[in-house]
């Protein structure tokens, strides 16, 4: 795969969003290919002026997207002993589909919203739901809400770091946990700021009886 990155890079350097849209749906069909190094290089090239962010954006989301469903419909349709017997032909380990089968199984759908912001769970993480046949309307919802803050924040990194951005390559999983955990701790606060504030509300229209 890194000897394959090189022509990654012409193919997003000559075909733009295109190609971001492409690999993107790629990587999230289980084909191995770093988002760091697809989003990485995009945001190099927003830095530079050749791409625009918000278009960059919707290619990666797009493709993301395309990617998830693909997966979801093999894992639906063809099951475990399908991925098994045939994943090895897209360099799909049945380590990692286990890796993903073991947050799901804990988890269920919230994984596929946690999943997408973290390393090698984020490209397999759609093959469990299929096995399960979970709700496509809300794996695709949580598919969505789980992609854009990271597809963004990848983009964002690249551009920040403009000539700098293959250090994602090697920094990316580690922010990536660190990504999640805020996430994790934000969500925990409003969740228990709305449940104070729900139960405040539920006591003041409590009637007073003396």
């Amino acid at each position: 795969m890194e000897a394959l990155s090189v022509y990654f890079l012409d193919f997003i350097a000559s075909w733009g969003y295109v190609a971001i849209a492409v690999l993107m749906a790629a990587e999230n069909a289980c084909i191995p290919i770093p988002s760091e190094l697809i989003l990485g290089f995009a945001g190099f090239l927003i830095f530079s002026g050749q791409l625009s962010f918000g278009p960059a954006l919707l290619a990666g989301m797009v493709g993301g997207l395309a990617g998830s469903i693909f997966a979801y419909a093999v894992g639906h349709y063809g099951g475990r002993q399908f991925v098994d017997t045939y994943g090895h032909y897209i360099l799909v380990k049945p380590s990692h589909v286990d890796i993903a089968q073991n947050w799901f199984d804990k988890y269920g759908l919230k994984a596929v919203f946690f999943s997408r912001m973290l390393p090698v769970v984020r490209t397999f993480i759609s093959l469990p739901a299929g096995f399960a046949h979970v709700d496509m309307k809300k794996f695709v919802l949580c598919t969505i809400a789980g992609s854009l803050p990271w597809t963004a924040l990848i983009l964002t990194a690249g551009v920040a770091l403009g000539q700098s951005w293959k250090l994602m390559l090697a920094w990316g999983h580690q922010a990536s946990l660190i990504f999640v955990a805020v996430c994790a701790v934000v969500i925990a606060v409003l969740y228990i700021r709305h449940r104070r504030s729900r139960k405040q509300a539920e006591q003041a229209a409590e009637p007073d009886i003396d």
